[in-house]
């Protein structure tokens, strides 16, 4: 089979999906009134010409399919769809024409975009979004896991270090090989992380070929893009130990004391450094803590006197596979904190008040 065949195949599935799902809504009538097929050159009409009848009234959707859009590609396809409908000529009793794009899956800020143009969406995970007057159909569901998946991506592992760097240094250009050394990845893996923020349109680039270079131009929408991602995770692993004989406001510095005698790679993370960074509670009870493997890390722990517990934890280790996990942490008062990125985000995975520190956080030291 072509790939223009297989194209269409999806395309035909998709509307036919959609038609569906218009189908199992209450006093909605919707019928395939013309399907017209991609050719390789691209003059054609419309996708598809479906016929709708909701709460009384009647509606020609003038459909585009597409198996992505991303907010790169919202403009073109909004230009396409004005298009459509400019050479759109009515039959008498059809009623309003309006534009719907169709697509296995879009994302979030394509739709958004694509909302505030007044365009229709409908995606494979069976959102949908149909501003007609008098038929208003808004429908949100969670993105279909290919587009999940996609996002879920950027924000793990050697790919989430590239993220971090971004958002420490959002007002800085970097090309691929200079973001690469500050985020202790791979020229490639950058490239490649890079490559995919421009399809969010999360990123602005100057510049061509080896010398093209890019800068963060929406770090809030990426921070609140990877927030979301934190909180849908399950709670994080730690090993937890009770340290005796000490108050929990001198558990910080006498933790810090051991670690540096012992030569131990840290950042304390959630409430402990977020009390640090931008005080809000008036007391914290448990530190939790990123240690990187190290043989004299078991030391360290003997030496101060922790033990490991089921309950009533004032220590909690989160165990470090590379130094990569305590990038950009910051020393206050002889203490390794994690980065004030990396602290927001632990706490909204995290339970209790700490998603209100959090807020704090990002209001008081990292500001957008």
């Amino acid at each position: 089979m072509s790939l223009i065949n297989k194209q269409n195949t999806s395309e035909k599935r998709l509307i036919g999906q959609f038609i569906e799902a218009l189908q199992g809504l209450p006093n909605v009538h919707a019928t395939l009134d013309q399907l017209e097929p991609a050719t390789p050159t691209g003059n054609r009409g419309p996708d598809a010409r479906i016929h709708l009848q909701a709460a009384g009234k009647s509606f020609i959707l003038l459909i585009e399919a597409k198996k992505t859009v991303y907010p790169r590609d919202v403009q073109q396809q909004i230009w396409k769809l004005r298009e459509l409908i400019r050479g759109e000529i009515p039959s008498v009793g059809e009623g309003e024409s309006k534009l719907l794009l169709v697509a296995e899956s879009i994302s979030p800020g394509a739709k958004e975009l694509l909302r505030s143009e007044g365009i229709g969406y409908y995606d494979g995970g069976g959102s949908l979004f149909l501003p007609a007057k008098g038929a208003y159909l808004y429908i949100d569901k969670p993105p279909p896991k290919s587009m999940s998946k996609s996002i879920g991506s950027l924000f793990s592992g050697r790919r989430g270090q590239v993220l971090h760097a971004l958002l420490m240094h959002h007002q800085i250009w970097y090309g691929g090989k200079e973001l690469a050394e500050q985020a202790m990845v791979s020229p490639a893996t950058a490239s490649q992380v890079l490559s995919e923020l421009e399809r969010f349109d999360w990123v602005e680039s100057r510049g061509q070929g080896p010398s093209k270079e890019r800068r963060l131009k929406e770090p809030a929408t990426l921070l609140d893009a990877w927030a979301k991602h934190m909180e849908a995770m399950p709670p994080q692993g730690f090993r937890r130990y009770y340290v005796p004989a000490i108050k929990p406001e001198a558990l910080l510095d006498h933790i810090g004391t051991v670690f540096a005698v012992h030569g131990i790679e840290y950042a304390i993370s959630y409430e402990a450094a977020a009390q640090s960074y931008a005080p809000f509670l008036t007391g914290i009870s448990q530190v939790r803590c990123r240690l990187l493997e190290d043989p004299a890390a078991d030391a360290a722990l003997m030496a101060l006197n922790a033990r490991v517990v089921s309950q009533g934890a004032n220590l909690a280790i989160i165990e470090a596979k590379s130094s990569g996990e305590l990038l950009f942490r910051e020393r206050i008062h002889e203490i390794w904190l994690a980065s004030p990125i990396q602290v927001y985000l632990d706490l909204m995975r995290s339970e209790g008040r700490a998603k209100e520190m959090a807020d704090h956080l990002r209001k008081e030291r990292i500001g957008f």
